[in-house]
């Protein structure tokens, strides 16, 4: 699908008018960035530029729909032949996706004809919030789970392809597969679920249930126990499965007693390698809460697939350059800074800006290059950056890591400032 039209009508009534001014092909620089993280949260975990990049090449006009925006007003003649052919041919630098953010940081930055850049906002904007949001409250619940797998299982909570992009960032961020099965094709990721209330409802007993599922999946499979009465679901599964039982999931009641209680009966009838897996509305609080139950697996849904309550990372998307001219927004609170800016961090892991370029000795630049001339370059897998992302969350300091709410430690600080003729 063309990505064009998934944006907003201001960038393409701008466009016209900067096409009619002559202004449309002046070369620019925009950045995006956080001006603060979530309220509450110590630091950020960046994804969706994978996405991003694998829309770029459907962001294109075609015919009908170059007719279409003239025909409703949102661009002018000049505007549609400007438009046609339109393909991104700028340059783009990006944090790689997996890697800790902090305020400040330009985690993106777009260079190329002004008027192609702007049209890039909305998109961009769109993805990264999104995803980084997700990513950030699924990075917290893997800090939380204690090394306890976690299943992604947010699809019925939101719109059917956030659902998809949800299950990738929340894959990335450590989680251990997903429900959603156009997520496993697309991306590769490991899908995973057997069964819901409504099929134990559906048989005449809970026993006739659990003996179908065995007989169609196997004793390894995972039982819904809580249909009913937990500690009667928990003997009837065992009773039709075995002692091989796979695991049972328990979706209601106080997790912490009903984990304990159903921890000592599977291991008091026999079944000692049963796992207990829960669910029911779960987020790092909960996870933090439940550190020493003897639960073995989770599942996460409505929290993580709506950023746990932070559905936006908040990132902004800001010209900072036209003509190799520095430009700021000055308005109260949405103050930005000018100038094209190198994201470099310290041995230490402090976030330094630099706009001169230069990159202290012992310090490396954060952000790579991803798209050259338009020309897209290769791009690791999801499993590498899967590891990235853990690489990255371990790197933390401990305070970063706490649960609790508070403020980030670090924020990106500017530390040169460019000499007369010195480029921005």
């Amino acid at each position: 699908m063309d990505t064009a039209l998934l944006t907003d009508k201001y960038e393409l009534t701008m466009l016209s008018s900067l096409v009619r001014d002559g202004l449309a092909d002046t070369p620019s620089t925009f950045e995006l960035f956080a001006r603060r993280l979530p309220k509450g949260r110590r630091f950020g975990l960046l994804v969706g530029l994978g996405r991003l990049l694998e829309q770029l090449p459907h962001f294109t006009f075609g015919a009908e729909e170059l007719r279409w925006l003239q025909d409703t007003g949102a661009i002018t003649a000049e505007a549609a032949d400007w438009l046609t052919d339109f393909r991104f041919s700028g340059d783009m630098l990006a944090f790689p996706e997996g890697e800790v953010y902090w305020p400040g940081s330009p985690v993106l930055r777009v260079t190329g004809r002004l008027g192609e850049c702007l049209l890039l906002e909305t998109l961009a904007l769109s993805i990264y919030n999104h995803d980084t949001a997700v990513a950030s409250a699924a990075a917290r619940m893997v800090i939380a789970a204690e090394g306890r797998p976690i299943i992604e299982m947010g699809s019925r909570r939101v719109h059917e392809e956030a659902a998809v992009a949800g299950a990738r960032a929340a894959w990335i961020a450590g989680f251990t597969g997903t429900s959603n099965l156009a997520a496993g094709q697309r991306y590769g990721i490991p899908t995973l679920g057997t069964a819901a209330h409504a099929f134990t409802l559906a048989h005449a007993s809970e026993a006739d249930a659990f003996a179908s599922q065995v007989h169609a999946h196997g004793p390894g499979t995972t039982l819904l126990v809580d249909t009913y009465d937990i500690t009667e679901g928990i003997r009837t599964a065992v009773r039709v499965a075995g002692t091989d039982l796979g695991a049972i999931r328990i979706d209601s009641g106080d997790l912490a007693i009903e984990s304990r209680k159903a921890r000592s009966l599977l291991d008091e009838l026999g079944a000692t390698k049963t796992r207990i897996i829960t669910t029911s509305d779960l987020d790092e609080y909960v996870m933090a809460a439940l550190a020493d139950a003897p639960i073995d697996g989770y599942g996460a849904g409505t929290r993580v697939a709506t950023g746990s309550g932070h559905p936006t990372a908040g990132f902004v998307y800001k010209l900072v350059e036209i003509g190799g001219r520095p430009v700021a927004k000055k308005s109260a609170d949405k103050i930005s800074v000018g100038g094209v800016k190198t994201a470099h961090r310290a041995p230490d892991g402090t976030e330094h800006l630099s706009l001169t370029g230069t990159v202290p000795a012992g310090h490396h630049a954060v952000a790579e290059p991803v798209i050259t001339g338009g020309d897209l370059h290769e791009q690791p897998s999801l499993e590498i950056t899967r590891t990235r992302a853990a690489a990255s969350l371990e790197a933390l300091d401990a305070i970063d890591r706490l649960i609790s709410d508070g403020a980030p430690r670090i924020t990106a600080t500017i530390d040169d400032q460019p000499t007369e003729g010195e480029g921005s």
